[in-house]
């Protein structure tokens, strides 16, 4: 992974006056042309490195840089690594590891203090997530297309992207990346996934937007919900929607207020509290959950 890398030559520049480039192309355990283009890397980045060629050459960070010694305090260093070993909870890599063997000895001074934030990323998906993230990663990295069959709402379909960046977002993992088959940016998650594989074939990279993460552009609140949730349920509002979703009734009960997404979401997510909700608007929403109730009562009472 290459953002390991940056942090763990940086760090190693920090500590040593001088290294050379065979160096850190063996402990990093790759060559040469890499480690001189990471250095390029870190030069766009701001960080003022110099190389000297010949005898007692090397590459160090340029004299007279003030804040040389202070561009990473050991907490900031601490909140770097907190989120390395959060990706190792779901891609089932080990940068977090790695990155501490290549930075030891020499490092206790920098990297100090015991953990105090612990980020797991992992869900019950990880053993199909992790290999999807590792394709997914290389793909981005080699600039390689990926192709895979992708479930959506509105049926299957066989799908071909330039894959440009992986996003973790509302508890899923993401991909963003130009949809050939579209021909516009698409977002893509990843449990949706199947058959996914990175082709041979290349492509030589656009101007790419960032996506537009916010919960108003991908969940539009288009419906208008009241319902009145059992006082005990009062855990699950304030979970999912925080506190002042609800004001609570004299009888105990909760009136439930929100906008929220669509149709089919919102009943899959009233189903899941069974009896102890029910809906009093939108009223065509709520004659159709008693039209899947009756329904449901229908179907059980037969096999009775």
């Amino acid at each position: 992974m290459k953002i390991d890398r940056l942090i763990g030559i940086l760090t190693v520049l920090l500590q040593k006056d001088k290294v050379t480039a065979p160096e850190l192309a063996e402990r990093f355990e790759v060559s040469r042309r890499t480690i001189n283009r990471d250095i390029e890397d870190l030069c766009k980045a701001g960080i003022p490195i110099c190389t000297a060629q010949g005898t007692g050459g090397g590459i160090q960070i340029m004299d007279g840089y003030k804040m040389d010694r202070t561009l990473f305090t050991s907490r900031e260093m601490q909140m770097i690594l907190a989120g390395l070993r959060s990706l190792d909870s779901v891609s089932g890599g080990h940068y977090y590891t790695r990155l501490m063997e290549k930075l030891q000895p020499g490092a206790s001074d920098f990297i100090s203090g015991k953990d105090s934030l612990l980020i797991d990323l992992s869900s019950w998906y990880k053993e199909s997530l992790a290999p999807k993230i590792e394709t997914i990663q290389s793909a981005i990295d080699e600039k390689r297309l990926i192709s895979f069959c992708y479930y959506a709402p509105k049926g299957e379909s066989s799908r071909v992207v330039e894959p440009y960046y992986l996003v973790f977002r509302w508890s899923s993992w993401y991909v963003w990346g130009w949809c050939t088959g579209r021909e516009d940016f698409r977002l893509f998650k990843l449990n949706r996934m199947d058959e996914l594989v990175a082709l041979e074939e290349s492509f030589a990279g656009r101007e790419v937007p960032l996506p537009e993460l916010s919960n108003e552009k991908i969940f539009p609140g288009n419906i208008r919900v009241k319902a009145l949730f059992e006082g005990n349920m009062k855990w699950r509002l304030v979970e999912e929607f925080g506190p002042y979703c609800f004001r609570e009734q004299p009888d105990g009960k909760l009136l439930f207020s929100a906008d929220y997404t669509d149709k089919e979401n919102l009943i899959s997510w009233l189903f899941t509290f069974g009896d102890q909700v029910e809906l009093l608007e939108p009223a065509e929403i709520r004659e159709e959950i008693a039209a899947i109730a009756k329904r449901i009562w229908e179907k059980y009472e037969k096999e009775e």
